[in-house]
């Protein structure tokens, strides 16, 4: 991604342009050579939420609910189209995704894009024949 500053002039988050090309595929090299230590991170999550432990529970939930409130209240104007489509999409690509991801080897965790389209186009159903079909082996 393409991140030369964190955040806009409003103070919200900019999530970055993806790259393309030789960049994108130098990039992928590298992550798939790299290692993941995730020991500091869970010794940040745990002093914090030691922290968390010993400050007043309602103080606390106010707080954190502040600063949720962007996303709640787009959670609140949106909330059932997202689930309608969240219940539909977790029997057909979300179901597939979760499989590859949890059940693909190592480097390997993405369906077979071409091949479903190829499927759907033939009228297969989505079913569990088709998730098998295009799962990472």
């Amino acid at each position: 991604m393409v991140t030369d500053r964190w955040l806009d002039e409003s103070g919200a988050v900019i999530y970055g342009k993806r790259k393309s090309g030789d960049e994108f595929k130098a990039g992928k090299k590298l992550l798939a050579e790299g290692e993941i230590d995730l020991t500091p991170l869970d010794d940040v999550v745990n002093s914090l939420a030691t922290k968390m432990t010993y400050l007043m529970p309602d103080c606390t939930s106010k707080t954190l609910n502040s600063l949720r409130k962007k996303k709640l209240e787009h959670w609140d104007q949106n909330q059932q189209t997202n689930r309608d489509w969240l219940a539909l999409n977790m029997m057909t690509e979300a179901k597939a995704g979760f499989r590859a991801f949890n059940e693909g080897p190592k480097g390997n965790r993405e369906v077979d894009f071409i091949k479903l389209r190829r499927m759907l186009a033939e009228g297969h159903p989505w079913d569990d024949e088709l998730i098998e079909a295009i799962l990472p082996k």
